[in-house]
């Protein structure tokens, strides 16, 4: 084996409340002369930390991708502009939050300091009727975080404050997993934020931002996964709501030195290869079918998006039991998202941040101004004298039509960087998918747990119910342990220790008030949604 020691029980993290999960105990690795074989169908966060986990423990793993490269929704692949620069086209801009604790474990393998990690010095959110918020002066820890980003912010005025409704928002300082979901979804996000009577500035500058990292629309959204990202990122963790962002290209700074650790490890990986079906076995495997053959494996975890994850069981009648199989076909994909790249030929002002969330331009969620953090846009910039620009459209609206969506986002970035009006795109590069899950309002009963009813049989990814408090590339990098964990548990072997942020508020004071606002506040869902 090669690749530095697996960080199974190190946190990595400021906050000293934060919860470990230690496995069931068992023997260090896969022993006999027999080592399992596992069948990994998905190349994305969730499937490679099942990957690394099992691989690690001397599991035979073959990873299935359908790509030509690995990343999943975290992928970039080469490409040329008109001036010979070859670049990386990506996916789109990702933060990395320090509560990330599982994911982070999984990047320490091949990078045990996180230096391919830089800082970004603020989250800085900007509406169009002209209010700047900031996290950089907010304190850390709860509920001055709360208190910090009340008093600091421009949106929160004293008679907008006086007009809330406190009570509705006394759950948000004791979120518990799943009683967040039974409580909470069976209304939306927007009308959860409206019951609240938060100011209309700071609903839609701070919260809507929020609730538009999942693709999808506030009145789309389970008010419960709203909730649960209050706590993960605000009133729950102690870590901040600053985060990280590669310094190189997702494949170089990411990915790919975690393939050659996996390969270290004996896994196989094959990109490429998209699994068209999966049958069990008489004895208790599977037959993995690809368009090149058929092979038999012990155990399969199926770490795929949701549209990818619906199909293949499709294709699959015998997997798991019927009941499954239907809660699978029922699932949902959020609208589609666009993400445009554009090399300017003159660079945007000095002062722009590399981040810049944004609300109130149309379609227009975010900018990034890549050479701020990523070295290949900096090279770029440094030879031409030009900016790499990043602009974000997530959950476009029906009948959205790619070439006017790509036009409305040039046109909004002139509106928030009026210096790019007078540059000239001397090259650009768009992707527009629909492939995100959908977490809809009443919808968390149909989303699928780790396991299933075939033990031999695991799902992984950030559309899995894992009872933990988790979200986003969290929940995929965590639900790809846990998958792990399964299998190994099976094989009477140690999986992989977890973190994640407290489970519960952070004071037993915080906890009572948010049970005496539970038994005064009308019951959330049905006729009583966005009741104050």
């Amino acid at each position: 084996m090669t690749g530095p020691r697996r960080p199974d029980a190190t946190r990595h993290g400021r906050d000293r409340r934060a919860r470990r999960l230690s496995p069931p105990g068992g023997t260090p690795r896969v022993t006999g002369d027999r080592r399992p074989t596992t069948a990994v169908v998905g190349g994305g966060i969730a499937g490679l930390a099942a990957a690394t986990a099992l691989a690690e423990r001397g599991v035979r793993v073959t990873l299935h991708e359908r790509e030509s490269v690995l990343g999943g929704r975290l992928a970039g692949g080469p490409t040329t502009l008109a001036d010979g620069s070859a670049v990386t086209m990506s996916r789109g801009f990702h933060a990395f939050f320090r509560q990330y604790y599982n994911l982070r474990g999984l990047l320490r393998r091949t990078d045990p300091g996180l230096a391919r990690l830089r800082a970004l010095p603020d989250y800085p959110l900007r509406h169009s009727d002209g209010p700047h918020d900031s996290f950089r002066h907010v304190p850390r820890t709860p509920p001055w975080s709360a208190l910090g980003f009340v008093a600091l912010s421009p949106t929160f005025r004293p008679r907008d404050l006086a007009r809330m409704n406190p009570v509705a928002a006394l759950p948000l300082l004791d979120v518990r997993v799943p009683d967040v979901y039974e409580r909470f979804d069976g209304v939306s996000a927007h009308d959860f934020l409206r019951s609240i009577r938060f100011p209309e500035a700071a609903h839609h500058l701070a919260f809507e931002v929020f609730s538009r990292s999942f693709f999808a629309d506030p009145r789309e959204l389970s008010a419960a996964e709203m909730v649960l990202m209050f706590h993960i990122y605000f009133l729950g963790s102690a870590e901040g709501l600053l985060f990280d962002v590669p310094g190189d290209p997702f494949p170089a700074a990411l990915w790919d030195p975690l393939a050659g650790y996996l390969r270290g490890h004996g896994a196989d990986l094959r990109t490429g290869t998209p699994v068209e079906s999966v049958e069990p076995t008489p004895d208790g495997g599977f037959v993995v079918v690809t368009g090149e053959e058929e092979r038999r494996y012990d155990t399969v975890v199926l770490a795929l998006d949701t549209g990818g994850l619906r199909a293949l069981v499709g294709r699959s009648p015998r997997l798991a039991d019927a009941a499954w199989r239907e809660r699978v076909a029922r699932l949902r994909t959020a609208p589609p998202f666009l993400v445009s790249r554009l090399w300017l030929d003159r660079r945007v002002a000095a002062d722009r941040p590399g981040f810049l969330g944004t609300s109130g331009y149309g379609t227009l969620d975010n900018v990034s101004v890549l050479e701020r953090w990523e070295s290949e846009a900096a090279r770029w910039s440094a030879r031409r004298g030009g900016s790499v620009v990043e602009l974000h459209a997530y959950a476009l609206p029906d009948g959205a039509v790619r070439d006017v969506e790509r036009k409305r986002l040039l046109a909004q970035l002139h509106r928030v960087y009026p210096e790019t009006r007078a540059a000239r795109v001397v090259d650009e590069r768009h992707e527009w998918r629909s492939d995100c899950p959908l977490f809809p309002v009443g919808g968390h009963g149909d989303r699928p747990t780790v396991r299933t009813g075939d033990p031999g049989l695991v799902v992984a990814g950030d559309l899995v119910r894992t009872d933990l408090p988790v979200a986003l590339m969290e929940r995929a990098a965590t639900s790809g342990f846990l998958a792990a964990n399964a299998l190994l548990e099976r094989w009477g072997v140690r999986g992989q220790t977890l973190w994640t942020v407290p489970d519960r508020g952070r004071g037993a004071a915080l906890r009572l008030l948010a049970r005496w606002g539970a038994d005064r506040s009308a019951p959330v869902g049905g006729d009583t949604r966005g009741t104050p």
